[in-house]
């Protein structure tokens, strides 16, 4: 039945408020909350278990600051019932807290030790810890306990002192504030329910002054009517397995296994123990219903067997409850949701979803799962095959495994196996370290006998058992039940892989086929076995690994699906990539190739935040460096052959403009895509800027001296020159044109051999002459390209103009600044080019010159004008940013790095034909699209520059990556350069901002 809107939208505010009352918890000293949480468990093993669950969580600061938690086991691991477990509590409540009296206590009593047999892949973890579909705040995915945390954080606040049990298979989904407790007696907490439903728990029959009047426990629909237990649709009030003691019937009760106050070990023995197994529910609510008699009490289908000792120990629990009434409260609305079958949970997980959607529990949790298939805690490779109604529970499938229709994995790991239809797969390692798979069908109930026809994997057990002349010894031990709950029917193994080859081979041998010797010889093992020797920390220890698994499934799917990195962002919660993590990157990195390397750091870095993720960024950059770099290396030729062929020589370079398509040159951008720019070479204030002269000395030394950064330095030992990746050093760029064309070897060799075969020593003095820093206008890389065409002529070394472009890109690997190509061709080509190069890890251009026509030429000339803003860029990281969005796939940058490659195509097809006005609205859509590329292109100096000379510019644009230096605009027809001049300086006066001359070269 799906929810009522409103009645969904209440339960959804209620559970709201419970959650915010639980994190307050969490977080404040002084918050209201229980004393004490008590957990039962059935034996030490489970009490383990549970404590593990606990440190866990407690590890993780999800557990409220000032409860204090106890785990107790039945005594001597012996079922002593659910009245039982409760007296055992109110021992160790009143030991350790020192108050027999329970006096100002709120105490929380989750019943949870039971064996879990109809869902026996709980059994071992404890139904208490089962699955929730829902994530936690904290990205945890939720579980029956984290539920009853939550939901019962309200409840502190409304009793002054007592006691709340629940039962741990139940999730109830109320308002707790509408919870009314005066303090006395007893309080039975019910939910209207069908009673097909009711008839399978307990019913309360609600008296006339609104107590309990009889407490009716799993009696059939039929008696219930006639008990007029039935409204008039078909509802009962449902035992929920709530109910509040308050402190009166706590002592009541503590009084059984106590005399005078003092606490009695023989009292406590003989109502404690797996003969008599008192029921919290059919022997401590039945004598307070008021109607209650003794004679029907005497009747009351116990939880064990009837015995003398159970009557006897019923006559004290009347003499001391029967005193007491119990307040029937029924809330409204609120949901009764009973984990009991495999068959449920299937239904809820992957079917019945929407029913809790305003409770945001989803299909599929903290899980990486492409489709339908329901998951929690787990991963499905995109890979693999999987049929409808599937549900995975803290589990990975693997792009191999073929998995059927209807089938429940649990804590279990897919390779290449089949699975097949209508099973429950779960994995369990023991304590010995060795392994079992336990496999049974979704609809087997693991308590019927072989006597009541119970099933295994959907078909008789007796037919197995004829099929291969089996007895019932091979199966059960002398005197042991014969249950699919007790049967020897799971080899253990050594491996998880062999304990699962041997499950599937159980299910072979159901249907006919599969390897009898095999299962024969093996070591079986039963469920009741799983359930004893579970190893907790190995249970503990997977879960913990799928949900760090899960997220790095999560991001290698948005990585390959396109997601924007930016999606992840902080999703690792402030957490370091654990061992099982790094062990996953490792082995997806030895995959990978350069791009999807470096994504991976790039994502995982994101992921991780600033902090932590910082040197995954980092690497994710190193990544492209490297690939960039190798490839550089494995094309470097020491040229032994070479000579000082001039005694003097300069080269002189002018600066580029960019118009169209820049950051597209840029690595890995153009090494996947390819990239095409549209630039023009140009001279500022009539000179080529660029400057490198090269001068032949007798001493066996080299000497570089840069003018404009005025450093000298003087070197006659090789080691200091092959040293080229610190980026403070001066002669950083000298050294890696040496290199890169070389002259000099990469390692080793001898400086003065080699100068003597050259023909002498020589002075590399390099300069760039009234040129600003940080002007945008290619100048690094122009000097690169400018060394190594000086180094190229004086030593007479044939090249062209490609040999030029890939030289310096090697020159920037090796200094480790990265950049595109465009500015090398802008200074080294005149004209105005159009450049493209194909993708690829080499990269090759094609430079095609613009053959304008001179109306063309002149227009340009005279329109076109370059203002300086009078700063530098901002100290900004701009290629790391820029391609990080690239990397991260920013959608807003892929498309503008898409669109700008077209603009560049279109400036060139207007300037070719001679139309300047739309060459100038192109550059106006081409500012637009390299502010999405990167916001800090701009900045309120610029739009300022702009706005000022609006009316009088056609087209504008900034230079290089923009944040200052120069910019660039296209003059409308009439307007001149000194208009530009007079309008900046009566704004901006006498700054630097200015207009500067600057010369087309055609």
């Amino acid at each position: 039945m799906v929810f009522h809107t409103q009645y969904s939208l209440f339960l959804s505010q209620s559970y709201q408020d419970a959650l915010n009352d639980y994190q307050r918890s969490l977080r404040y000293p002084g918050f209201n909350c229980w004393d004490y949480i008590v957990l039962t468990a059935s034996n030490e093993q489970q009490a383990a278990v549970f404590r593990a669950q606990l440190a866990e969580r407690e590890a993780k600061g999800a557990l409220p600051m000032h409860t204090r938690f106890l785990v107790i086991p039945d005594r001597d691991g012996r079922r002593v019932g659910s009245g039982g477990a409760t007296l055992g509590a109110l021992k160790e409540l009143a030991d350790i807290s020192g108050r027999q009296d329970f006096s100002g206590l709120k105490i929380l009593v989750i019943h949870s030790g039971g064996d879990s047999k109809r869902v026996p892949q709980y059994s071992a973890l404890g139904k208490l810890f089962s699955p929730v579909p829902h994530e936690l705040p904290d990205g945890r995915p939720s579980s029956l306990f984290d539920e009853f945390l939550i939901v019962m954080s309200l409840v502190p606040s409304r009793m002054r002192e007592g006691m709340l049990l629940l039962s741990g298979d139940v999730l109830l989904l109320f308002n707790p504030l509408l919870i009314d407790f005066s303090g006395h007696g007893a309080v039975a907490i019910a939910f209207k329910e069908k009673v097909e439903v009711g008839c399978h728990h307990g019913v309360f029959l609600q008296g006339q002054d609104g107590k309990v009047a009889r407490f009716l426990h799993k009696q059939s629909p039929e008696r219930l009517r006639t008990l007029g237990a039935v409204n008039e649709h078909g509802d009962v009030d449902i035992d929920t397995g709530a109910v509040i003691f308050s402190t009166e019937v706590m002592r009541a009760l503590y009084s059984l296994v106590s005399d005078g106050g003092k606490f009695s070990q023989s009292r406590y023995e003989a109502l404690v123990n797996d003969t008599v197994r008192l029921s919290l529910y059919a022997d401590f609510l039945y004598p307070l219903a008021a109607d209650s008699t003794w004679e029907e009490f005497q009747k009351e289908t116990p939880e064990g067997t009837f015995c003398p000792e159970l009557l006897a120990a019923r006559r004290q629990v009347w003499e001391v409850l029967s005193p007491f009434s119990m307040k029937l409260q029924r809330l409204a609305p609120a949901k009764f949701i009973h984990f009991g079958t495999s068959r449920e949970i299937m239904s809820l997980m992957c079917r019945d979803l929407e029913d809790y959607e305003e409770l945001t529990w989803t299909r599929q949790t903290v899980s990486s799962i492409v489709g339908q298939t329901a998951g929690y805690a787990s991963v499905l490779s995109s890979r693999a095959s999987i049929g409808d109604d599937c549900y995975l529970e803290v589990s990975y499938v693997h792009r191999d495994a073929k998995v059927g229709n209807r089938v429940l994995l649990s804590f279990i790991d897919i390779h290449d196996e089949t699975i097949p239809d209508d099973v429950v797969v779960h994995g369990l390692k023991l304590r010995d370290g060795t392994f079992t798979v336990r496999i049974y069908g979704i609809g087997d109930n693991p308590k019927a006998t072989l006597e009541q026809g119970g099933t295994l994997l959907g078909k008789p057990l007796a037919e197995f058992l004829q099929a291969y002349q089996l007895t019932a010894a091979d199966l059960w031990g002398e005197n042991e039940e014969h249950s699919l709950w007790n049967a020897k029917l799971y080899p253990r193994s050594q491996t998880v892989r062999e304990a699962l080859a041997a499950a599937l081979n159980l299910h072979a041998l159901v249907n006919g086929q599969g390897n009898l010797a095999a299962w024969r010889q093996a070591d079986r093992k039963s469920l009741l076995y799983g359930f004893q020797e579970a190893d907790p920390e190995a249970l503990v220890s997977w879960a913990e690994k799928m949900r760090e698994l899960v997220q790095m499934d999560r991001l290698s799917k948005c990585l390959k699906e396109g997601t924007p990195a930016s999606a992840l962002k902080d999703s690792f919660a402030g957490r370091k990539i654990s061992p099982v993590q790094k062990i996953w990157l490792d082995k997806h990195l030895a995959q990978a190739n350069m791009g999807e390397a470096a994504r991976l750091h790039f994502y995982l870095g994101t992921a991780l935040g600033e902090n932590r993720g910082a040197a995954e960024i980092a690497e994710c950059f190193a990544v492209i460096r490297q690939k960039i770099l190798q490839s550089t290396l494995d094309n470097l030729v020491f040229n032994d052959k070479c000579r000082i062929v001039k005694d003097c020589h300069t080269v002189q370079l002018p600066l580029r403009v960019n118009w169209g398509g820049g950051w597209s040159d840029t690595p890995p951008y153009c090494l996947e895509h390819g990239g095409t720019v549209l630039n023009a070479s140009i001279l500022l204030q009539g000179r080529k800027p660029v400057e490198v002269r090269l001068e032949k000395i007798p001493e066996a030394k080299i000497v570089f001296d840069s003018r404009d950064m005025d450093v000298h330095g003087e070197f006659s030992q090789i080691e200091p020159l092959q040293a080229t990746g610190d980026p403070y050093d001066p002669f950083a760029l000298q050294k890696a044109a040496l290199l890169a064309c070389g002259v000099l070897p990469q390692t080793g060799g001898n400086l003065k051999s080699i100068l003597k075969r050259l023909g002498g020593g020589f002075v590399m003095s390099s300069e760039v002459t009234g040129v600003p820093k940080g002007s945008g206008l290619g100048t690094s890389s122009i000097l690169s390209a400018c060394c190594v065409k000086a180094i190229f002529e004086f030593l007479g070394i044939p090249h062209t103009d490609e040999d030029l472009y890939s030289h310096v890109l090697c020159m920037e690997q090796l200094m480790s600044t990265g950049g595109g190509w465009q500015d090398q061709v802008g200074g080294i080509v005149p004209g105005v080019k159009y450049i493209t190069s194909s993708p690829g890890i080499n990269q090759r251009l094609n430079v095609q010159i613009l053959n304008l026509s001179p109306e063309t030429q002149s227009e340009l000339s005279d329109r076109f004008i370059l203002i300086y803003t009078g700063q530098r860029r901002l100290a900004r990281n701009l290629l790391r940013d820029v391609v990080g969005r690239y990397i991260g796939n920013e959608q807003q940058a892929l498309f503008a790095l898409n669109e700008i490659q077209k603009r560049a195509a279109l400036m060139r097809f207007e300037l070719e034909r001679g139309q300047v006005d739309a060459f100038a609205s192109l550059l106006n859509e081409h500012w637009e699209l390299s502010r999405q590329i990167d916001a800090g292109t701009t900045n309120r100096l610029i739009d300022q520059i702009f706005a000022t000379v609006e009316d009088l510019i056609d087209g504008k644009m900034i230079c290089g990556a923009g944040g200052g230096g120069f910019l660039q605009a296209i003059l409308k027809k009439g307007v001149s350069k000194q208009e530009i001049h007079q309008r900046l300086k009566s704004v901006f006066g006498d700054s630097d901002i200015d207009l500067w001359d600057c010369t087309l070269l055609f």
